[in-house]
């Protein structure tokens, strides 16, 4: 038999020391959230010691993930539920041999369009980048602050993750987002927010290589390759 010798009451904590020591750890608690949750999980800065740190940064990369992976789920699930169209083979099949081609054909075939005048500011190119699962790379242009630049890019081999987004070391901007999400190709008009770089970074989530191409056209000064 065992024998348990009560406590003093003298030894036992009041009620105002245990109220104080559970308002002294809410408080903790808080300022944890405040200053490492919040801008670690969710780039969430209230205090501004998050980017001092470097955990808000930390947060932006995290939640942008999350996104890209979000969408890339949406993307996979729209490609498989999107049914199969036939091509059209009859019409192919009954169409004389010797019958003019309909005029949409005759477009596509084209090989020069007749040229027209352009701005000597505008500029046009194209780049490819080969992606390996897992990889991610990216593509910038250089603009001024409401330039514009035209761009299509599609992806070979599978759907890529992309986000579209600029940055500024002058003016101290690291990322600037325009668009992001998951697909096999996109076009669209990027205008620059700020003087920067501008331009999409892609990133192979699938099982097998892709090759991204990408045509551009607007008012840039420079086109580079990011690894």
């Amino acid at each position: 038999m065992h024998i348990t010798n009560k406590p003093a009451e003298a030894d036992l904590p009041s009620t105002l020391q245990l109220l104080k020591s559970t308002v002294i750890a809410a408080i903790a608690a808080l300022l944890l959230l405040l200053i490492i949750v919040m801008p670690a999980e969710y780039g969430v800065d209230p205090t501004g010691l998050g980017n001092i740190t470097g955990l808000t940064r930390m947060g932006e990369t995290k939640m942008a993930l999350a996104d890209e992976a979000a969408a890339e789920e949406r993307a996979l699930a729209s490609a498989i539920n999107q049914p199969l169209t036939e091509p059209d083979v009859e019409s192919a099949e009954t169409q004389e041999p010797n019958s003019p081609a309909p005029a949409s054909a005759r477009a596509d075939v084209a090989q020069s369009p007749t040229p027209t005048p352009v701005d000597s500011a505008i500029r046009s190119d194209e780049m490819q980048v080969s992606l390996a699962p897992g990889v991610g790379r990216e593509i910038k242009v250089t603009m001024a602050q409401g330039k514009t630049v035209e761009y299509s890019w599609e992806s070979e081999g599978g759907i890529a993750n992309f986000d579209v987004h600029g940055d500024s070391a002058p003016l101290e901007i690291d990322y600037h987002n325009y668009s992001r999400g998951a697909e096999q190709s996109s076009s669209g008009i990027l205008e620059a927010a700020f003087d920067g770089n501008h331009g999409w970074f892609w990133r192979n989530r699938t099982d097998s290589p892709i090759v991204v191409t990408i045509q551009t056209r607007g008012e840039y000064t420079d086109i580079f390759l990011l690894e």
